[in-house]
């Protein structure tokens, strides 16, 4: 049983989902319990070729891994469980989320071969207690279902945090946010609301989901060929509203894209999408149907080159390619950082000859997130003591903490903090006491971690630069020099049509080579530098281009 010392003070610690958006994972400590709300991933970023995958740095965490707890997962998004099979096979502790979020986990982790967490299905309404903390889960409108928030009871005090949500009055699933639950809490006193932040530059609300159904039934009433859908294979509503306009037109679906098929298959199962018998369609199968009979749900709403859309619209796929009598719906917004990959795509499909449909020519897409209105009516009811803004970029952090003074908080009881900030909470204060090790660990393929600054480095002077390889042969007893120098180069220039610039490098390396009489292993490393940097310097003069120069010295 863990200690619970009633004069200890709670701490918040956001290991990310601050400055960016995605990698959410925070958390809270009081006396020697610590629990973890989310455990998200993140796209990797321009300058991280090759990388798969963001996650989180835990090395507090495994500094205080006798404290853990447990994990509380608020809705199944990849930036809130995307890191869970790696977190999990270091850190292990249980699990709790509602049911969707916890099917999707537990998927992950079969896949990565992780065996022996608990996971715990709960309820909205239901409160569990872990360690020194009770936590209630309540129902939130989001773009995917069993979305919750979180009202974290401590000894310190209630902690609201919404995770990602929006005040849909119209939701698919009937079941509105709790704003019910969330009034009662402000009522009995709220020490600190964390809120989602992501859509705050958004003026007045956001559109309900129906909308989108409503923009399906349009264009699919019109459509004469087959229709293919693009969007977030996590949207279950959103695929429940594609598969609804199917049958209503008469229609089969067939999904496409590993996730797509992951995802659903999960959902059917546990009768959060429903699918009428006879209505769905293997891939395999999909030539038996004319195209007018045809629906089509894809990956690929976020231009991923590897997505099955960008596949059938570059004539990548096994099975589809786009046909100028395809009807392609794109539902979905590009996050940050992928506008340039969506617009590929889009400008592809629209060379197919395709009629393309995005958000910026119909309601094909509304947000999971709460605009202004709906975030200040959050603030209003919950009415807390203090306020820290979450998942958000910088810029979305500060706009939602004006807001927050707008509505009436003083402004020492609002808290921009950064990833790592080590916040220290009390009935009488708020304030940033230490910092903790954060940032980011790199995913690629099954190495975690082990790509660091330095790889990543050469990885864009390789993508920018190209590699030149100077190879040497010395007689092992002798140390003369018995071959070369041989000139290889990759990603440089094209060897054979650039014999004045080889030989040029060749006559650099023989120069150095004239200092030394002969070559013993002593003197490998010296030789090796001094015929990089001659290479380097007659490189840059000739062609004012900087390579990644490695020299090798075999011994025969």
């Amino acid at each position: 049983m863990s200690k619970k010392k009633t004069d200890s003070k709670l701490r918040i610690i956001p290991l990310g989902g601050l400055g960016e958006i995605g990698k959410n994972m925070t958390v809270f400590e009081y006396g020697d319990d610590i629990i973890v709300v989310d455990i998200g991933s993140i796209f990797p970023r321009e300058d991280m070729p090759g990388v798969d995958l963001v996650i989180p740095d835990t090395a507090y965490l495994e500094k205080n891994f006798d404290k853990l707890r447990g994990y509380v997962i608020t809705h199944g998004h990849e930036d809130h469980i995307g890191a869970s099979p790696y977190i999990l096979k270091k850190l292990p502790a249980p699990v709790y989320g509602t049911r969707l979020t916890l099917a999707l986990v537990d998927h992950k982790l079969k896949e990565h071969r992780v065996n022996g967490i608990e996971l715990h299905v709960t309820m909205p309404g239901e409160t569990v207690e872990i360690g020194a903390f009770k936590v209630e889960f309540i129902h939130v409108n989001h773009s995917i279902t069993g979305a919750v928030a979180l009202a974290i009871h401590t000894p310190a005090g209630i902690i609201v945090h919404t995770g990602d949500f929006k005040v849909d009055y119209t939701p698919i699933d009937d079941h509105t946010t709790d704003l019910g639950r969330l009034a009662q809490l402000g009522c009995e006193g709220v020490l600190a609301l964390l809120c989602d932040s992501t859509n705050i530059e958004r003026p007045g609300y956001t559109m309900s989901e129906r909308k989108v159904g409503e923009t399906f039934n349009t264009y699919f009433q019109k459509a004469e060929g087959r229709i293919i859908v693009a969007m977030f294979a996590s949207n279950i509503h959103r695929i429940q509203q594609v598969v609804d306009a199917a049958v209503r037109y008469n229609r089969r679906v067939c999904l496409v894209g590993r996730s797509m098929v992951n995802v659903s298959k999960v959902a059917v199962q546990l009768g959060e999408l429903v699918i009428p018998e006879g209505r769905l369609l293997s891939i395999d199968d999909i030539d038996r149907c004319d195209d007018d009979e045809l629906v089509i749900i894809t990956t690929g709403s976020q231009g991923e080159p590897m997505s099955g859309l960008a596949r059938m619209a570059f004539a990548e796929h096994k099975k589809l390619e786009i046909k100028a009598s395809d009807m392609v719906i794109i539902s979905a917004t590009p996050i940050p950082g992928n506008e340039k990959s969506v617009s590929r795509v889009i400008n592809q499909l629209v060379r197919t000859g395709a009629e393309v449909v995005y958000e910026a020519l119909a309601e094909v897409h509304v947000s999971g997130h709460a605009c202004q209105e709906e975030i200040k009516l959050i603030h209003t009811l919950v009415h807390p003591k203090y306020f820290i803004p979450v998942h958000g970029e910088y810029r979305h952090l500060y706009q939602h903490a004006e807001i927050a003074k707008m509505l009436g908080m003083n402004e020492e009881n609002v808290l921009i903090a950064n990833v790592g900030d080590k916040i220290e909470l009390s009935p009488s204060s708020m304030e940033v006491t230490d910092s903790v090790p954060s940032g980011e660990v790199l995913i690629d393929g099954l190495g975690v971690g082990d790509v660091g600054n330095v790889v990543l480095r050469d990885r864009k002077h390789l993508s920018q630069d190209g590699l030149l390889i100077i190879v040497l042969a010395v007689d092992r007893e002798s140390g003369q020099v018995i071959s070369g120098p041989d000139i290889i180069s990759r990603g440089f220039v094209y060897v054979r049509e650039s014999d004045d610039l080889v030989e040029g490098a060749k006559v650099a390396v023989r120069q150095v080579l004239s200092e030394y009489s002969t070559i013993d292993s002593g003197e490998w490393n010296a030789v090796k530098s001094a015929i990089r940097d001659a290479v380097q310097r007659y490189v840059y003069a000739t062609l004012k281009r900087s390579p990644m120069i490695l020299s090798i010295i075999m011994d025969i």
